[in-house]
């Protein structure tokens, strides 16, 4: 048989098998077109939230407590643990000297150690009369009575004179800063009672140093 005529065993041209491909490929792009077109629209939605998100915030190291710590408590190593804090949420007064220090009152799992919460001049911060007042040691014979105070109570110090038997206040509606722990078997000098911080004027302060090497010192509430 010439090689001219054609031949229906004679294999489709290179062109038609194309052809009929894209024919299949088409009909299954259009069988399919609702969940393409869905997919599309997902990555196209994907593609624009990733272009306007705006970056994360930056972040900052803060000292945060690993457990509840009561008030008197003296902070070790084991108690802090670094978090990354956003910027815009860094608390005011925080401190890295903070490892030895004595907590001025309870703190619990994951709070900021900021510096009203340590025994020092940041107690003050925050009384409506911060700017007049100083925080002081005092030491109140009787321990008992001590324990019933918390942070923030408003007491009034009042000063007896053993010998005469008078009593006097020496600084009043005076708020309690800090209570550190009781000491349990530490050097006191002999001292007893139990110590508490208070905040008052630098003129109380001269009196309440006077009147602990003279008088018997306690306290009321204030009213």
């Amino acid at each position: 048989m010439p090689d001219d005529l054609p031949s229906p065993w004679r294999p489709a041209s290179r062109r038609a098998r194309w052809r009929r491909r894209l024919v299949t490929v088409r009909r299954a792009v259009l069988k399919r077109r609702r969940a393409l077109a869905a997919l599309l629209t997902a990555v196209a939605v994907l593609a624009a939230l990733r272009t306007v998100s705006p970056p994360p915030d930056p972040t900052v190291p803060v000292l945060v407590a690993t457990r509840d710590l009561s008030s008197g408590v003296v902070v070790g190593e084991d108690d802090l643990v670094e978090v990354a804090y956003p910027t815009a949420t860094v608390p005011d007064g925080l401190t890295d000297d903070i490892i030895g220090r004595t907590l001025a009152a309870p703190i619990r799992r994951g709070e900021p150690i900021t510096d009203v919460r340590l025994v020092g001049p940041g107690l003050t911060e925050g009384y409506d009369d911060a700017a007049d007042l100083i925080a002081v040691p005092v030491r109140l014979p009787d321990a008992g009575s001590v324990g019933l105070l918390a942070v923030g109570d408003r007491i009034d110090l009042v000063a007896t004179d053993p010998s005469a038997g008078d009593a006097r206040v020496i600084a009043a509606s005076t708020p309690v800063l800090a209570l550190p722990a009781p000491e349990e078997g530490g050097d006191t000098g002999g001292l007893t009672g139990r110590l508490v911080v208070v905040g008052t004027s630098p003129a109380a302060a001269e009196a309440i140093a006077g009147a602990a090497v003279r008088d018997f010192l306690s306290f009321t509430f204030a009213r």
